[in-house]
């Protein structure tokens, strides 16, 4: 269990998240989240690490020991498009420009002992797929999907239209489960939450808990908030009026979203009638009109 709340809120800096591992009393994810101005920028190194880098907002150009990359078409926000994203594999010394006012970044940092290649996935390589149905339907971007040429980290940003649940059924990921064949039933993972709401005052509830209930948390999320799941499962649900976006990074014993759905959920599969007509919520295309 982490040593603070599973509840982050954000600070009044312009890097108004900053999470290691240690204050998040686990492994893996570490997390941050920075708001730059116009011409503004920061140096570092990504040392012992890979980065992921994406961009919520806004446009930016990197330069870097491995690459140099720009953003032409960045979303204006969460709900104006699909985003860019940037991995950079360890021993990388980067310097992240801003090239417009409020260019917002979320930043993933995992140890690795692996060198992979950096790269620049663009919004329309984003896979859009759409969970659920009814009243529990939502659109899921791949950004740092399983597969993709990295060693721990995977990315999805998921957009909940307003009163629909998501993560839903609940499914968990906590520890590490293999079949006789040898295939991945469940992998053991850490998870953020970072979430975004189109409205002020916009909120959305999460739930975090395990079988036992020695852990059973139900938390009210707002804008710019994030929330920690170390363990258990995981539902969300949109406050009605306000469509909820939410950026999951995760890192773990795979490079995999292998879970477990809650048991007495399972039966909720397959019973859906039909496809919630506000999804998708955000395309590509919407990129280039911001």
């Amino acid at each position: 269990m982490p040593e603070q709340s599973l509840l982050v809120k954000p600070g009044k800096g312009a890097e108004y998240h900053y999470l290691t591992a240690e204050k998040a009393g686990w492994t893996y994810l570490n997390f941050k989240t920075r708001l730059l101005q116009k011409n503004e920028s920061f140096s570092e190194s990504t040392g012992e690490n890979e980065y992921c880098i994406v961009l919520l907002g806004g446009n930016f150009k990197v330069d870097s020991d491995k690459g140099t990359w720009e953003t032409f078409n960045g979303r204006k926000n969460v709900f104006s498009g699909i985003a860019h994203t940037l991995y950079l594999p360890r021993h990388t010394q980067f310097t992240f420009s801003a090239k417009d006012d409020n260019t917002d970044i979320a930043i993933c940092w995992v140890a690795t002992d692996e060198d992979h290649p950096a790269y620049l996935k663009q919004p329309e390589e984003a896979a859009i797929e759409f969970r659920g149905g009814d009243n529990a339907n939502r659109q899921i971007n791949s950004l740092v999907q399983p597969g993709f040429d990295c060693h721990k980290i995977v990315c999805v940003e998921v957009y909940t239209p307003a009163g629909n649940w998501s993560s839903y059924p609940a499914h968990k990921h906590d520890e590490r489960k293999v079949a006789v064949d040898g295939a991945l039933l469940e992998a053991d993972l850490e998870e953020i939450y970072f979430y975004k709401i189109d409205k002020p005052n916009g909120f959305a509830i999460q739930q975090v808990y395990n079988d036992d209930r020695s852990l059973d948390e139900i938390i009210k999320v707002h804008d710019n908030e994030a929330v920690l799941v170390p363990e258990g499962y995981h539902p969300v649900v949109a406050g009605h009026g306000y469509n909820v976006y939410y950026l999951n990074f995760l890192a773990g014993s795979d490079q995999s979203l292998a879970n477990t759905p809650d048991p007495q959920q399972e039966w909720i599969f397959g019973t859906w009638k039909g496809q919630d007509p506000r999804l998708p919520m955000v395309t590509a295309d919407m990129n280039n009109k911001a």
